[in-house]
């Protein structure tokens, strides 16, 4: 087994509901194109106001893959 080599891309999914499914949010539409997911990590969250209540979240998180290896 050789050792893996990750990259990271940073990602903002949004959600009405929670920051929850706006993490699950940008996981599943980055799945349509990065294969080979391993981790996340949340580096913000943050929320929009509209009329005094909560409008909707926006998280931001690291997504870690592995490195297709040619060998």
């Amino acid at each position: 087994m050789t050792e893996q080599v990750y990259k990271q891309v940073e990602l903002t999914g949004s959600s009405k509901k929670g920051f929850q499914e706006a993490i699950e949010n940008a996981i599943t539409q980055a799945a349509k194109t990065i294969h080979a997911m391993r981790w996340f990590q949340v580096v913000d969250t943050r929320g929009h106001i509209q009329d005094g209540k909560v409008a909707y979240w926006q998280v931001t998180i690291k997504l870690g893959f592995t490195v297709d290896n040619p060998d």
